[in-house]
């Protein structure tokens, strides 16, 4: 076998074979096939993509070059959600101990943030003494006596989606719709669950900026998934603005746990969180209908159990539970600074990404992967689209590092007013299963 053949056949808008694949990804994954062979495919699949036998073929041969999590010896459906990222998104850290609230374990590997969008490794990171990397038996053990897992995805999953996101990263074949597929999914597949939920982000502030291009995405991962057995559903959701009113880690640690002590309920954040986890509890079996599992969440939130999960689950892995209830034991800013609004009007737009890259400035998001974070810095936002400002309303509070110079106009800039009250947009665009 040649790899100029597969490259040929890809350049003509052929079909790969599953072997002429596991050829190529085991080759790029050990060195043997020239890296500038594996650009040239990368950017005849990014040209002339591929089907769904092909991308499942990708997939599992990514999934297969490392690790994989075998999760059966904990009893019960074990269910996972996945985020394609948005400013804001912190909807891990309330739907884990929702779910698990409610009986159906929830087994999550989450990434670190790099550019304007944060990860949700380090929101966990930002409470203090939190193990946010654990074995796969450390892992294990608090699916089996929390419920809940979430680690940062160790070095030994998913080898060649590493080596060759790589290479995409730096031949302009990042957004490819069949690459995506398989670059998710075999991480999602190699982690062990049985059911999955997606929420596939829209707009500005997201990785997919059209509808159009959402639910290709959104329909490639399902049909893989299906392919491939597993249950599986997807949610395309709006990412105009940021999610919530927090921006940053600790903030977000914040936010996160006053929703699940019942604050903020009507929130687009919440409404989401608490829609994907009853999506996951229908998957996982603790309900039949999505209104008796919409019910479910409501309980575990009014009754405190999710709360109590949370802080149970924290401990379990090394965190000040004592912090979910004193945000003071939380990373702390240097300083405080309020920007206010220079003239009145409605706001009809949120820049959100503008957004994640101020914050990601005063330090709470990285520029290159070796970054250092400043967990306790962010923002806050006191308006959101379709409400009414004032002059000298406070729009945004800063948390900054000490003597951070904090450029008043770029967050003045990042919001749309007009004259009239605007018509506020669904978070949930559309469903597709």
């Amino acid at each position: 076998m040649r790899m100029y053949d597969l490259i040929y056949t890809k350049k003509l808008g052929g079909a790969l074979t599953a072997e002429q694949i596991t050829y190529w990804t085991k080759g790029a994954a050990d060195g043997s096939i020239p890296d500038e062979q594996s650009a040239a495919l990368l950017m005849a699949i990014c040209w002339r993509g591929m089907n769904t036998e092909e991308i499942l073929a990708l997939t599992l041969n990514m999934r297969d070059s490392g690790d994989r999590v075998d999760l059966s010896s904990v009893p019960g459906i074990k269910v996972d959600k996945h985020s394609t990222g948005g400013v804001g998104d912190k909807t891990t850290l309330i739907l884990g101990p929702i779910v698990a609230a409610c009986g159906v374990p929830c087994a999550m590997f989450s990434g670190r943030g790099l550019g304007h969008t944060g990860g949700t490794v380090d929101k966990y990171a930002a409470i203090p003494g939190m193990k946010v990397e654990l074995s796969i038996e450390e892992f294990k053990k608090s699916l089996r006596e929390t419920g809940f897992a979430n680690s940062a995805q160790t070095g030994d999953i998913c080898p060649a989606d590493r080596k060759l996101y790589a290479l995409r990263d730096v031949t302009a074949t990042v957004e490819s719709i069949p690459l995506i597929t398989a670059s998710i999914m075999s991480k999602k597949l190699a982690g062990g669950s049985d059911a999955l939920v997606l929420d596939v982000k829209c707009g500005g502030g997201a990785f997919m900026k059209t509808p159009e291009d959402s639910r290709a995405l959104a329909q490639s991962m399902v049909n893989v998934g299906k392919a491939h057995g597993m249950k599986i559903k997807a949610l395309i959701t709006r990412m105009e603005e940021p999610l919530g009113w927090a921006i940053g880690n600790s903030l977000e640690v914040i936010e996160s746990v006053e929703i699940l002590k019942g604050m903020h309920g009507e929130s687009d954040l919440a409404q989401m969180s608490f829609r994907l986890a009853a999506e996951m509890l229908v998957m996982g079996g603790a309900a039949k209908t999505l209104a008796e599992a919409q019910a479910k969440v409501a309980e575990v939130i009014a009754n405190g159990k999710a709360m109590t999960i949370f802080r149970t689950w924290t401990t379990f892995n090394g965190g000040d539970a004592a912090s979910l209830d004193d945000f003071s034991r939380l990373p702390q800013p240097g300083q405080v600074i309020e920007i206010k609004a220079d003239q009145a009007g409605w706001i009809h737009a949120v820049d959100s990404r503008a957004l994640g890259i101020l914050a990601m400035e005063l330090g709470a998001g990285r520029q290159s992967k070796d970054d250092v974070l400043d967990l306790g810095v962010g923002i806050r936002l006191h308006k959101n689209v379709g409400q009414e400002v004032k002059a000298g309303d406070t729009l945004f509070t800063v948390y900054a590092k000490v003597g951070a110079t904090i450029p008043s106009s770029r967050y003045l800039q990042s919001l749309t007013l007009g004259s009239t009250a605007p018509a506020t947009p669904s978070w949930l665009l559309e469903t597709i299963e």
